[in-house]
């Protein structure tokens, strides 16, 4: 699977996240019409995780979302109530979707290397897809009241888990060096958090997605496998 593939294969546009996000919030959006609806969730997402980048979300006035969407204050009011709730929604939101992908896309793989070759790709490319929102993520984990820091450190977790488990079965069954399943996991996942609090490095040096997917699972094969397949 290279990056092409995996976008005609999982839906994750801009417009199909806040469709999902629109129709789970119906009861609290007072815009009724869907299309209208997703459209300035769009935008509103997009302008807050751009400025939320440059100079933080808690930084960041509604005033200032308001002048980046063209959205009156009121008209944002229409989507959430405050800042907290646009944050919630934001963080709920991209978790949601990377859970699914991610868990959708290991489904009836069973053999331990190609299951790992496919969770290193569909993270590498979830977070090529959703850049923005994944160092988004990573930034403000540091800024968020405790109850909302645990949820951000339970979903980084959640990713860096199936790492261990994989290792885990591919260890039981002979096919894996006996490694430390959690340093590798947690090695594992910071090389994938390197592509995308990095760009600017690999970027110029003009290395593509699948190149950097490529590079990974080569060298977590010579790590992970006795002999190379």
């Amino acid at each position: 699977m290279n990056f092409e593939t995996f976008k005609s294969l999982v839906r994750i546009s801009k417009e199909d996240i806040c469709r999902e996000l629109f129709l789970e919030n119906k009861n609290s959006i007072k815009i009724k019409k869907e299309g209208v609806a997703i459209k300035n969730l769009v935008t509103i997402f997009d302008a807050a995780l751009q400025l939320s980048n440059k100079k933080g979300f808690f930084a960041m006035s509604l005033r200032d979302l308001s002048a980046a969407t063209g959205l009156s204050m009121g008209a944002l009011y229409s989507y959430f109530n405050s800042k907290e709730e646009l944050l919630d929604m934001l963080q709920r939101q991209g978790r949601t979707v990377i859970t699914r992908v991610i868990v959708d896309q290991l489904k009836g793989i069973d053999d331990p290397w190609e299951r790992m070759k496919r969770a290193i790709q569909t993270h590498l490319y979830l977070t090529e897809v959703m850049q923005s929102w994944f160092y988004f993520a990573y930034m403000e984990t540091k800024n968020l009241k405790k109850n909302e820091h645990k949820l951000a450190i339970e979903a980084e977790l959640f990713t860096e888990n199936i790492f261990s488990e994989i290792i885990e079965q591919g260890i039981n069954k002979g096919v894996f060096a006996d490694v430390s399943q959690e340093l590798t996991a947690a090695a594992i996942k910071a090389m994938l958090q390197d592509w995308y609090l990095k760009r600017w490095k690999y970027a110029g040096r003009q290395v593509s997605v699948d190149d950097y997917a490529r590079f990974l699972m080569d060298f977590v094969s010579a790590f992970l496998l006795p002999v190379n397949r």
